[in-house]
């Protein structure tokens, strides 16, 4: 097959996660401001050369075959080496340029925020793009080279060899009830008398869901789950409606009309870290993460 020709084979690369992504070619080819024609002959192309079908074509869209499930990782590694090479020789030169990329779990750390807007004061030319996931997808992209940096939950898992991360702050998580529970003129609460309540909990894959499975096993049973939800203020709002009691950050309460309960034996607490795959990280990543240090360590 020979020595791809690799400006091509980046353009190609690019166009096929995208159709991947969007999972129609059409929406692949506005997102990429490109016409639809020459997105789908990129994409004929470089099945071609590969010798293999990448995506199985409907009227409905588009969807991978096994073969471009297997490409698809690879595609989006070799993107963002090449944006990280690019960034590179540009930092050499004393610019930074390219795309700053930072996966949070909703909502949006205040503190984080405010070293991403000092960070874009500092360098207008870099674009930042923020993904929205709980830790595990956060921590996959982070060993993947996807993101620069991550502020995830911490809790006792284990961490790939290539990630470090920074703790940057503690919360006691307590219980919520309504005040018409059982349970509401409580103080506190042990772990092991969560046995039999329903409890309202995120889905799994958060830090705040694994702090919460942890803490059952130990304690010899599993939580009671009547409802999941991948946002904290719907958990406030779902335990005010009274579908359970949740376990959570005192912080997320806000002015919500809930009986606190202390948590004891043991005491759960949210850890919050900052972390960043330190083989991928690009020169933007490495300038955000030493901004972002400032700012975290100046909030404590």
């Amino acid at each position: 097959m020979g020595v791809w020709r690799v400006l091509m084979d980046l353009r190609q690369l690019s166009y096929f996660v995208v159709v991947a992504e969007e999972g129609q070619v059409t929406r692949a080819a506005a997102r990429v401001s490109v016409a639809q024609p020459a997105v789908s002959a990129q994409i004929r192309h470089l099945e071609r050369e590969l010798g293999e079908t990448l995506f199985h074509r409907d009227p409905r869209g588009v969807s991978l075959t096994a073969a471009g499930e297997a490409l698809l990782p690879h595609a989006r590694a070799a993107l963002a080496a090449a944006e990280r090479g690019r960034a590179t020789i540009m930092s050499l030169r004393g610019m930074l340029h390219g795309r700053l990329r930072i996966g949070v779990s909703r909502p949006v750390d205040p503190r984080l925020a405010e070293a991403l807007g000092e960070f874009h004061r500092a360098h207008p030319a870099i674009e930042i793009a923020l993904a929205e996931q709980h830790n595990e997808p956060l921590l996959e992209a982070l060993t993947d080279g996807e993101i620069d940096a991550a502020l995830i939950g911490i809790h006792d898992q284990s961490l790939p060899a290539q990630i470090r991360i920074r703790n940057v702050g503690t919360e006691p998580l307590v219980l919520a009830t309504t005040r018409a529970h059982p349970l509401a003129n409580r103080k506190s609460i042990t772990v092991a008398q969560l046995r039999d309540e329903p409890i309202i909990t995120l889905t799994r894959g958060s830090g705040l869901r694994a702090v919460l499975d942890d803490a059952c096993r130990n304690a010899g049973f599993a939580a009671r789950i009547t409802a999941e939800t991948s946002e904290l203020g719907s958990l406030v709002e779902l335990t005010s409606a009274g579908l359970g009691v949740a376990v959570l950050p005192r912080s997320a309460l806000g002015q919500a009309d809930l009986a606190i309960l202390q948590i004891t034996r043991p005491r759960l607490h949210r850890r919050t870290a900052l972390a960043w795959n330190q083989a991928s990280t690009t020169p933007a990543g490495r300038a955000f993460l030493t901004l972002a240090v400032k700012h975290f360590s100046a909030a404590r």
